[in-house]
């Protein structure tokens, strides 16, 4: 007599742009794997994006979501709430068995609550990360939704231990890679399919084989008149160097202009850029500065030194074994970063351990075995 196996339903959360970017390699591992799930995508709609278009899903090889909860912008307590009401009422519908959440944005916590107070599995990829600066939300999303996941998918071994000292299971933390360095290649590797002429960016890659890229963002850096100034100040020396191009985040462009600044031509300013184009430009730069999370580690992947203009990191191997370097907002230490990284002497260059593209196997093999022996 056949049997037919028994398949579990999951909700795969994604809020914000670098959430389907995590997401990506585990839809595409499902696709073409035999796992005991059926899947449904949802779509938060916590950043309004219009590069998240029909042309990004198709980037990313990944089906439009099956929910759509049109969350939108607010207050971090009005974004969570709309996105804990909406999420609730598809796993009332719905009912799955598991709810897998990736990264630190607003709609994991959300999401994570709902599914606990419902009975629901959660699963946490890019679980255990901490920077230790509480003043980050961030920071607070992680904690929490680490404190009432079932299954903790870590991406560094720093992960693990912040997960042990937190008191959490042993065999519930599993170090498996990084999904998003699994994205990573994955895009690389399609770029090389791509005609040279697929970008606009790429004029100002073929008029300057050596450049930097930057990328600012974060409020602590852009808000403030006296720190961005000072932040333009050393990007305009480094620019003098080195051609820089910068893609300028709507609030930082606006900031810029309130506050009177002024970006030299030696810095080629451009609209946001997709992410096949984004990362087209920094897989082949000289340098990367960012106050960004996700580009500390792609850049460690990929071997490009990258200077975080950031007090603290919450992925420490970046700065161990990769090619980040922490420096804070002071012009100098910019400055100085830069100068060490074009003699030559910047941070080391190594890939972090089982940064090798195969975490989403990793991941949905590890749940596959814990959804059956539960």
């Amino acid at each position: 007599m056949n049997t037919i196996a028994q398949t579990y339903k999951m909700f795969i959360v994604a809020g914000a742009r670098p959430n389907f970017m995590k997401i990506a390699p585990i839809i595409r591992e499902l696709r073409q794997g035999s796992y005991p799930f059926e899947y449904k995508l949802v779509h938060t709609g916590q950043h309004y994006d219009k590069e998240m278009s029909d042309v990004f899903f198709e980037e990313l090889e990944i089906p439009s979501p099956d929910y759509h909860l049109e969350v939108g912008s607010g207050s971090h307590a009005e974004q969570t709430a709309k996105v804990m009401l909406r999420f609730e009422e598809i796993c009332l519908k719905d009912r799955p068995d598991l709810v897998m959440v990736v990264g630190d944005v607003n709609s994991t916590l959300a999401c994570s609550i709902v599914a606990k107070k419902l009975g629901i599995k959660v699963a946490h990829v890019e679980a255990g990360l901490r920077s230790g600066d509480i003043t980050m939300p961030e920071e607070v999303n992680r904690i929490v939704t680490d404190s009432i996941s079932d299954y903790f998918f870590v991406t560094e071994k720093s992960g693990v231990s912040h997960l042990l000292a937190e008191g959490k299971r042993k065999d519930s933390i599993f170090f498996v890679g990084h999904v998003m360095i699994d994205n990573l290649f994955h895009q690389v590797e399609k770029l090389k399919h791509l005609a040279p002429t697929a970008f606009e960016t790429t004029i100002f890659k073929q008029r300057n084989p050596s450049y930097g890229v930057v990328t600012l963002h974060r409020p602590s850096n852009v808000d403030s008149p006296e720190t961005l100034a000072g932040i333009v100040e050393a990007l305009t020396e480094v620019s003098t160097v080195l051609p820089l191009i910068f893609p300028i985040h709507p609030r930082t462009q606006a900031n810029i202009q309130k506050f009177g600044l002024t970006i030299p031509d030696s810095i080629v300013t451009t609209k946001p850029l997709s992410y096949m184009e984004f990362l087209n430009l920094f897989k082949d730069a000289r340098m990367v500065l960012t106050d960004s999370g996700g580009i500390q580690e792609e850049t460690t992947a990929l071997g490009v030194p990258c200077i975080t203009l950031r007090d603290n990191t919450e992925r420490p191997i970046t700065v161990e074994e990769g090619t980040n370097a922490i420096v804070g907002s002071d012009p100098a230490r910019i400055v100085a970063e830069a100068r060490k990284v074009l003699s030559g002497s910047g941070a080391a260059r190594k890939k972090p351990e089982l940064w090798d593209g195969k975490a989403s196997a990793r991941i949905l093999s590890v749940l596959s075995d814990a959804m059956r022996a539960d």
